[in-house]
């Protein structure tokens, strides 16, 4: 399981199972085609959280896709992708191989399209948005989390699968996608994005001197990237080294990414304790703790919303239940399931659910998301006002740690 969660990513997409005391299909000659059928079903089959395969046979599911003739790869992932769905799960997907080389590198840093994390939302399928990423189009449309995405180019999205939608929002860099968001109350609104490259630097710093007693390091951390516990890393030791006695991580609109990032920033914090259990289908728990690695013990407080998701959710869990640190903001997103990258032999991605994670309290954050210490609501503002006196949040969490710094030095 230790090399495996390098692979873990806090994406969202479907489930699988397994099914005993199954004769195995007879030995027939595949087609490449039926092969790649039956490569994605061994994959599920072995790794996916649920067992029951959505209450269903997962053999027999098998034998209906591998009887069928196929007479091109699209016509094969077709079939693929409908053989998934039957487990009514959208965190388990087919990544065609254009769309498998494009996860990879956002999770390695890069990242070309309009810069969406999305998933489907449960009560009408239609998309939901989870956080737009930090410089991207998307963020500097003011899109925000819980957005509903009604339509795209004019089509229905609650017609689409999360790949569909993500094939419709893709294209050459300088062309437009129209998209039709409902947000809260207000009437449906069409936001017209152009594409381009979108350049991931996960963390933004600063350190603020608020008063003589206070010298604030300021982390921005806008996901969970493979450069993303380096930099933070590096971050602390610059500011320990200038003098920072408090620090604020700002986990807003951070839609999670590596799940081993978000581990390996914890043990930046927490000196000791646990960071997070994980469940497989077998209820097979395994857990990940700290290991006296932390590089600071300065008072933190992490500022949280609904776009903070998945590894971000990890994070702050472990650190509020370890009492490391407070949460200031709002309820998070939600997302307690893991999903795991596997190569198909034809250069496409299988992405399947293959654990939950609870917080060390043992608290399930799926569907319910993390609470604040203190709930504080953040007004309009621009995205240049961020950490400044006009975001509320930022401000309520500076007052926390003007009563830590207080507390400190009190003789």
């Amino acid at each position: 399981m230790g090399k495996q969660i390098l692979r873990w990513v806090a994406l969202g997409l479907l489930i699988g199972g397994l099914a005993l005391g199954m004769a195995p299909h007879s030995a027939l000659a595949l087609t490449d085609e039926q092969s790649l059928i039956a490569e994605v079903w061994r994959l599920v089959n072995r790794a996916y959280l649920d067992e029951t395969f959505n209450r269903q046979n997962w053999w027999f599911v098998r034998d209906r896709y591998i009887k069928r003739d196929y007479e091109s790869r699209d016509e094969t992932y077709d079939a693929i992708r409908e053989m998934l769905a039957s487990l009514d799960d959208p965190y388990t997907r087919l990544l065609p191989p254009e769309q498998y080389r494009s996860l990879q590198t956002s999770t390695a840093g890069e990242l070309t399209g309009v810069g969406l994390q999305i998933a489907k939302d449960e009560t009408d399928q239609t998309l939901q948005v989870i956080a737009p990423i930090e410089g991207s189009p998307a963020a500097a449309a003011d899109l925000q989390p819980r957005d509903r995405i009604l339509a795209i180019d004019g089509h229905a999205t609650a017609e689409l699968t999360l790949d569909e939608a993500a094939n419709f929002m893709r294209g050459p860099v300088g062309t437009t996608v129209m998209l039709t968001v409902s947000r809260a109350t207000q009437a449906p609104m069409e936001i017209t994005l152009t594409r381009d490259v979108v350049s991931l630097n996960p963390v933004i710093t600063r350190l603020d001197r608020i008063s003589p007693e206070l010298n604030v390091g300021y982390i921005r951390l806008s996901q969970f990237n493979a450069n993303a516990a380096t930099e933070v890393a590096a971050t602390i030791a610059t500011f320990e080294a200038k003098g920072a006695n408090a620090y604020i991580l700002d986990l807003r609109n951070n839609p999670g990414g590596l799940l081993n990032g978000g581990i390996e920033i914890a043990r930046l914090w927490l000196d000791q304790g646990t960071i997070v259990y994980t469940f497989d289908r077998r209820g097979v728990l395994d857990d990940f703790v700290a290991d006296g690695t932390a590089l600071t013990d300065a008072p933190l407080v992490l500022l949280v919303n609904e776009g903070t998701a998945s590894a971000s959710e990890i994070l702050a869990g472990a650190l509020q239940d370890n009492r490391r640190a407070q949460l200031v903001g709002n309820t998070t997103f939600g997302k307690g399931l893991i999903q795991s990258l596997f190569d198909l032999s034809d250069g496409s991605g299988l992405v399947v659910t293959v654990a939950k994670y609870k917080t060390p309290a043992n608290h399930d954050i799926n569907r319910s998301g993390i609470r604040p210490n203190k709930t504080v609501t953040l007004g309009p503002i621009s995205r240049d006002q961020i950490g400044t006196a006009s975001d509320t949040q930022y401000q309520a969490a500076i007052d926390l740690l003007k009563q830590s710094s207080v507390m400190a030095s009190a003789p």
